[in-house]
């Protein structure tokens, strides 16, 4: 009884408080509650961040470690722990400024290998919309047409091939597809006030884990 209260009536319990206090403070104006509000959105805000940063490398570390003892990809996982490893004892010795050693890891290495990947994401995104993309009514012509004049006006060559190209792919990213995104962030955040609620009522568990009761 008394770990069944621990594990589930106590969690409930401090987050259907919370989910009310800070619903509460977000329409007061009032001095004291703009206080609270400030210490738990930002003081509670970085504890929370601390121990989601622990349990992320936690995490990293078991999973590479297991690999490593199957032998799946065990050089890459040697230089991820590396990696991970090597750049908080670096900035601890070193500093973080211009012209420390993790800076020059920063910028000589993590940055080519972010642009890297991303331009990777880039040519499988383009190879993607030219399967996806095929004109076969008249809806989908539409998009492929906006596409491929969005892509032309974000790139150089939108420029030199027209003048009013640019013109006319703010007009479409500023109207038909602004409706789009609206409504998407309607329904994204009617989503989240629905399970927010569900969360706070008791009615969805599974964020305490094991099978929801």
């Amino acid at each position: 009884m008394v770990g069944v209260l621990m594990r589930r009536k106590v969690p409930q319990f401090v987050c259907a408080l919370f989910g009310i206090l800070l619903f509460a403070l977000y329409f007061s104006s009032h001095p004291l509650a703009r206080a609270l509000s400030q210490l738990v959105l930002v003081e509670y805000w970085q504890i929370i961040f601390a121990f989601t940063l622990l349990v992320g490398v936690v995490s990293f570390l078991k999973v590479n470690l297991k690999s490593i003892e199957r032998g799946e990809d065990r050089p890459y996982r040697i230089v991820s722990l590396m990696g991970l490893l090597s750049m908080p004892i670096v900035a601890f010795f070193w500093g973080i400024k211009g012209g420390t050693p993790f800076m020059w890891i920063f910028e000589n290495i993590q940055v080519p290998m972010q642009s890297t990947v991303f331009a990777l994401l880039a040519f499988f995104v383009v190879s993607a919309s030219f399967r996806g993309f095929r004109a076969r009514s008249v809806s989908a012509s539409v998009l492929l047409v906006s596409a491929l004049l969005t892509l032309l006006a974000r790139s150089d060559v939108g420029g030199l091939l027209s003048e009013h190209l640019p013109v006319v792919a703010d007009w479409v990213r500023n109207n038909p597809s602004m409706s789009a995104r609206r409504a998407i962030l309607i329904g994204i955040g009617l989503g989240s006030v629905t399970t927010s609620l569900r969360v706070i009522v008791g009615i969805e568990r599974t964020w305490l884990g094991g099978k929801q009761q």
